[in-house]
Order: C-alpha cells, then sequence, then structure tokens
C-alpha cells in the first residue's frame, strides 16, 4: 500500500472524534509493519488522549514499533497541554519512520515536533495528502493562521430569492421556507460548529432558541448582536440551555450564563477578533440580512450554505447576494436545494 492510502486511512479514523474534540484538532494515526496496519487510533475527546497515543497502546507487540512506519494526519505536537508531547512518545518507540498529512500551524507546534523526531535520527515524510488533511481541520487551520474563527453564512431562500416577508409592526413568528428534514440537517450543521451568530432582528422577529435539538450533540454558544441592549430578557437566546455572548456598545460583564462584551462599533472585524479571544474556533452566521451583509462585504466568511425551498413569495426581504465567490457543491434534501460556496481564491 501507499502512503497515500494509510494517511487516507488516518483522515477516515479523524472523522470519528468530529463535534467532540474542539478545540482540538481531529487527528488519526495509523501503525505498520510489513505492510500491515497493527494499530490504529484517533483524537476521541478534548483533555483525552491524542491519536498517536491510542495507535500506539492498541499495538500488542511493542517490539515491533522500532521497525515500523507510523502515520499521522498531523503534525504531533511537541509541549506538554492536558497530555504529555506526542513527539515525545514517537521518539521514545523508537518509530523507523513517520509520515505526516500536514504541519501544526500552532504556534506551540509549527514544526517542532518534526524537528525533534528528525534530531532523533527518525525518517519523517511531511505532506502527504496535504490539501485533504487541511481541510479536515479547516477550521484549527483558520483559527491560528488567520487569528479568527472560521465563518460560515447560512441562510435559507425562496425559489424567487426571499430570505423573510415583509413584517407589521410586532409581527413575529417564522416562515418556515424548508423542509422537516433540512431543519434536521441545519441543527447538524449546529452540532458541528462552535458558535451561532444572530442579530438583534432575528431575535425579535423569530425568537430562536438555536439550539440543537433535533439531533442529538452540544448546543453552540450563542452570540446575539444587540448594540443597545434592547432585547428583552425572556428571549429564548438567553434560556440556560447554552452560554450565551451579547455584543453591544453599552457594558460588559457576565451574569449566569450570559456574557456581555461591549465594543466601540459591532463589526465582523470587531466582532470575530473578540470571538478569537475566546477560544472559539469556528461560527455559523444565520442572519437576519444586514448581518449577513456585513460579513459578505467585509469578505470576512470561510463558507456560505444556501438553502433554497420549493416556493415562491412573489415579494419580500431579498436574500443576500455572493459576489467573488465559486460553487463548490450542490445536492438536495428531499425538496430542498443545498448548495456550498468558497469566497473566490485569485
Amino acid at each position: 500500500m501507499t502512503d497515500e492510502f494509510y494517511i487516507q486511512r488516518c483522515i477516515d479514523l479523524a472523522l470519528k472524534g468530529k463535534g467532540n474534540v474542539a478545540p482540538n484538532p481531529m487527528v488519526g494515526a495509523v501503525i505498520v509493519y510489513n505492510d500491515e496496519i497493527i494499530g490504529e487510533g484517533y483524537h476521541q475527546k478534548y483533555g483525552e488522549a491524542h491519536a498517536e497515543v491510542n495507535a500506539v497502546n492498541s499495538v500488542k507487540n511493542k517490539g515491533l514499533l522500532c521497525e515500523s512506519t507510523i502515520y499521522v494526519s498531523l503534525e504531533p505536537c511537541s509541549h506538554y497541554g492536558k497530555t504529555s508531547p506526542c513527539s515525545d512518545l514517537l521518539v521514545a518507540s523508537q518509530f523507523k519512520r513517520v509520515v505526516i498529512g500536514s504541519v501544526d500551524s500552532n504556534s506551540k507546534v509549527a514544526g517542532k515536533g518534526i524537528e525533534k523526531l528528525r534530531n532523533a535520527g527518525i525518517a519523517v515524510t511531511v505532506g502527504v495528502l496535504e490539501k485533504e488533511c487541511r481541510e479536515l481541520n479547516k477550521r484549527f487551520f483558520t483559527f491560528h493562521e488567520n487569528k479568527r474563527p472560521y465563518v460560515i453564512l447560512k441562510w435559507a431562500q425562496t425559489k424567487d430569492g426571499f430570505i423573510d416577508k415583509f413584517r407589521e409592526k410586532n409581527e413575529t413568528g417564522i416562515y418556515w421556507i424548508t423542509g422537516p428534514q433540512t431543519k434536521k440537517n441545519v441543527h447538524q450543521w449546529r452540532a458541528e460548529e462552535a458558535a451561532i451568530l444572530v442579530g438583534k432582528n432575528t431575535v425579535l422577529n423569530d425568537n430562536p432558541s438555536l439550539t440543537v435539538r433535533e439531533v442529538a450533540g452540544k448546543n453552540p454558544i450563542r452570540v446575539v448582536l444587540d448594540s443597545q441592549l434592547s432585547l428583552a430578557m425572556d428571549a429564548s437566546v438567553f434560556s440556560c440551555e447554552s452560554p450565551t455572548i451579547v455584543f453591544n456598545t453599552i457594558k460588559s460583564g457576565v451574569e449566569g450564563t450570559i456574557t456581555w462584551i461591549q465594543l466601540e462599533q459591532l463589526t465582523p472585524a470587531a466582532i470575530l477578533q473578540a470571538l478569537f479571544e475566546k477560544n472559539i474556533q469556528s461560527i455559523i452566521v444565520e442572519g437576519g440580512k444586514q448581518v449577513l451583509d456585513a460579513f459578505i462585504q467585509s469578505r470576512l466568511w470561510d463558507e456560505a450554505r444556501i438553502l433554497t425551498g420549493n416556493i415562491e413569495w412573489n415579494g419580500g426581504i431579498e436574500a443576500p447576494q455572493l459576489p467573488n465567490s465559486t460553487l463548490i457543491e450542490t445536492y438536495k434534501i428531499e425538496e430542498d436545494l443545498v448548495e456550498i460556496y468558497h469566497p473566490f481564491q485569485s
């Protein structure tokens, strides 16, 4: 088998940790002796053993390690955190060779693990399926390289391009555009991200809870933009189901599960900087239109997920437009169309 084959297996293993390891990256490891897998593991839960440790522990005959190759989707760590450095374990195990998918851009690692392995006389190969390995941990890499969370824009629109109806004064309630299965899929998306963001008007109009009640998983941190603190505290976003961050221009403080953060201006750049400082690696921006447009115009987004329902309204609030973007994937959920866009890379 090729190096690519075993790194792909690492990726497949790493994905089993999805939703359970953040803010750590998803990592898989495979140990091969005489072209046969004798051990494998993945990072299962934040704060617990890393992939390399689980892979080594799975090998029955530890005497084979010194004649084996270990494949890892991400550079082994070289620092003490909640666990000991994995690079030290690989050196102590006297692996013959280490094959790495991608370098870890966290400043605490960033090549130091590779250097430690090579200094110990271990043959190291780096960059096997690098693109795929970086895609696996796109949130982690964006956070450490761009110093902000990975930003996903998401909205539902009608076939004729509207995201909401014009509302009379004090008119509230959600106008559903997509079907029940799509709603369940959206809740799964929420469970995979650290936070979810909406503006004040979305809270006033829809009173959303922003939870993952349709699926099993962890509720994201709720982020609300309310510059003048005009929202009533009995809104669903202030429930104890999940922590809530309120960005505003008036005060900072903490009360129970609610954190108020004062900013001079509620710009996308300022919001993302504050979320970075709170170690939040990814966020779904769910609306409304003003908020979505602000992130689009600032070019501070990494992915957009547009859901088009099989209905028409013949009027209402027009959906945002995505200039300088590339459509990378389309699929259907029952009658609803899902389109995934990335910013255009020149």
